[in-house]
């Protein structure tokens, strides 16, 4: 059961990507104030390009233009 008092919760750190943590839960940003997610699990922002800051939106990941070439 995720939620159980009993275990610990889980946090994953993803390269290059968020840290994912089991949730519910509470994000105390360093101005103080505090944002909540209900999620079964929340993805928060590490790189600070996400404009939904403290989670994550997935701006992390590098964009390629219309036309150019990935290797």
């Amino acid at each position: 059961m995720p939620n159980d008092p009993e275990r610990p919760r889980r946090v994953t750190v993803e390269p290059g990507g968020p840290v994912l943590v089991e949730g519910p839960v509470e994000v105390v940003g360093d101005d103080g104030t505090v944002t909540t997610s209900r999620r079964f699990a929340a993805a928060i922002c590490t790189c600070r390009r996400s404009r939904t800051y403290p989670w994550c939106d997935t701006s992390h990941r590098r964009r390629v233009k219309k036309g150019e070439e990935t290797s």
